[in-house]
């Protein structure tokens, strides 16, 4: 595949002048569709399938919780996606330029900038503590290669986990080695870098996962876990697994991020948003769903709990693999997976940052992601100190009400206040935010250009994105702030 500057393609138009928004600026773009959803699914494939997708099924009881994810991807995740490919496609641009663009082309104010800005500043946030915890899958590569946990008991395995967090040296090593890495990928541009790392990335982790789900069948306990993961119990499904369900559907994908948008940017004109929506929403599903076939036979094999929580992957599958039969080659194996899914994702974190300094000042690429590695790299300290030297510095935020006291943050480190703030608030609204902008204040002639579907499928999307979509985020939202509590005590249930 051609890397040279040469190669790169400007961006070219599929619309009447009539219909496309002012752009000067020269594009670079996908060499197809397929790396584009290669890209897009390598930005949603991250710790959140492998680590936390197998984990919150687990808490949530298997299969009943796999059915509403599964419905949710479809009525929330889809369509937002749609929509912010769309947006960006038609942008051609950051984030932040994107929206103020759009704005102006049908008439409302450029304040819908502010967008992008909260699409801007949250990917940066999260790569700054996400490469932190990257850091920790790195750091169980060799742990697992020289068998640090080959016949440990539990106590042991937490003893390891504790020593590695509680030393900032270690983790700062860890977490430098992990932004370095992302940032040489990002600093090569979309087809010498992005696109070269998830054409080769992303068929290795799929190849990984195939490995290792030989392996999980291996264990003698492979039909318990296809049994859990995909036999529906809805005994065991509760209020707070249907939310826990809709908020991982929106999550996974990396929406409402700036991510997807910037990917979107750099997708040819002539490529079906729709269809690589779909792709991109199977793919990530297939990696979670595959990680789950994965660890559930490896978790039963070894009579452990399924709903043992975060502790999921770095204390529960390292104590299962230090018992089994060439638990340290597949446990190496696991953990670089783990490694390859958070750097194929790390890498759209900060590309609208990248964009958006590009163009702001005026700069090179390669100087904008050597600035914006100093910073990532200098804010991921809060986090790699939130383990250990100020570990005791917490926030507790309440709201006291005459129903009783109802807790947001409590004792929540620098880590935990980061995560909540990206989460649980930017994140969901800037989804709102897009599918606002989408079904409703764009020109419907401009989305149906885009989108270029059926007249039926074009209906279909827009009643998600205008009503159902919204409403299960702003659900997701409330939960998280603590106000669906609030409400379900208020009427006793």
């Amino acid at each position: 595949m051609p890397d040279s500057a040469s190669s790169i393609k400007e961006s070219s138009s599929h619309q009447s002048p009539t219909n496309q928004p002012e752009n000067t600026s020269a594009r670079e773009q996908w060499s197809s569709r397929m790396v584009f959803i290669l890209a897009a699914t390598g930005s949603a494939v991250g710790l959140g399938n492998i680590w936390k997708f197998p984990y919150i099924t687990g808490e949530n009881g298997g299969g009943a919780f796999v059915l509403v994810y599964l419905l949710c991807i479809a009525s929330i995740g889809v369509p937002i996606m749609m929509a912010e490919v769309m947006l960006g496609r038609r942008g051609r641009n950051d984030p932040v330029t994107t929206m103020k663009k759009l704005a102006r082309e049908s008439g409302h104010s450029r304040a819908w900038g502010l967008l992008g800005w909260m699409g801007v500043i949250a990917g940066f946030l999260i790569l700054s503590y996400y490469s932190v915890i990257a850091g920790w899958a790195m750091a169980y590569v060799p742990f697992m290669a020289s068998g640090t946990f080959n016949g440990l008991d539990a106590a042991g395995v937490n003893t390891v986990f504790s020593d590695l967090v509680s030393h900032p040296e270690t983790l700062i090593f860890w977490h430098t080695s992990f932004l370095f890495l992302t940032m040489l990928v990002v600093a090569r541009g979309v087809r010498g870098g992005l696109e070269k790392a998830v054409t080769y990335l992303m068929p290795l982790l799929f190849a990984l996962l195939i490995i290792l789900i030989f392996y999980a069948i291996d264990t003698g306990a492979f039909q318990k876990g296809v049994a859990y993961l995909f036999t529906p119990d809805f005994s065991k499904l509760t209020t707070e697994g249907i939310l826990s369900a809709m908020g991982h559907a929106f999550f996974t994908l990396s929406l409402g991020m700036g991510a997807i948008m910037v990917y979107g940017s750099y997708l040819p004109a002539k490529t079906s948003i729709a269809k690589a929506s779909f792709a991109v929403a199977f793919m990530d599903t297939m990696v979670a769903l595959m990680a789950g076939l994965i660890i559930f036979p490896i978790v039963f094999a070894n009579s452990l709990e399924p709903s043992a929580g975060p502790g999921l992957i770095f204390k529960t599958l390292p104590l299962a693999f230090g018992q089994m039969d060439y638990g340290a080659l597949f446990g190496t194996l696991f953990f670089i997976l783990l490694v390859f899914a958070a750097w194929t994702s790390s890498i759209s974190l900060i590309e609208p940052a990248i964009t958006w300094g590009m163009k702001t000042f005026q700069i090179s690429r390669v100087k904008m992601a050597v600035f914006a590695g100093i910073f990532v790299w200098l804010s991921g300290l809060l986090t790699v100190f939130s383990f250990n030297l100020t570990s005791d510095l917490t926030i507790t935020s309440t709201i006291s009400t005459q129903y009783g006291e109802f807790v947001i943050l409590k004792n929540a480190t620098a880590f935990d206040f980061l995560d909540y703030l990206t989460s649980n608030i930017m994140l969901p609204l800037g989804g709102l935010m897009i599918a606002i902008y989408a079904g409703w204040l764009m020109k419907k002639e401009y989305s149906r250009d885009e989108l270029d579907i059926s007249r039926a499928m074009y209906a279909l999307w827009l009643f998600l994105v205008r009503f159902i979509a919204p409403l299960m985020v702003v659900v997701v939202f409330l939960n998280a702030m603590g106000v669906v509590a609030f409400i379900r005590t208020i009427m006793g249930v």
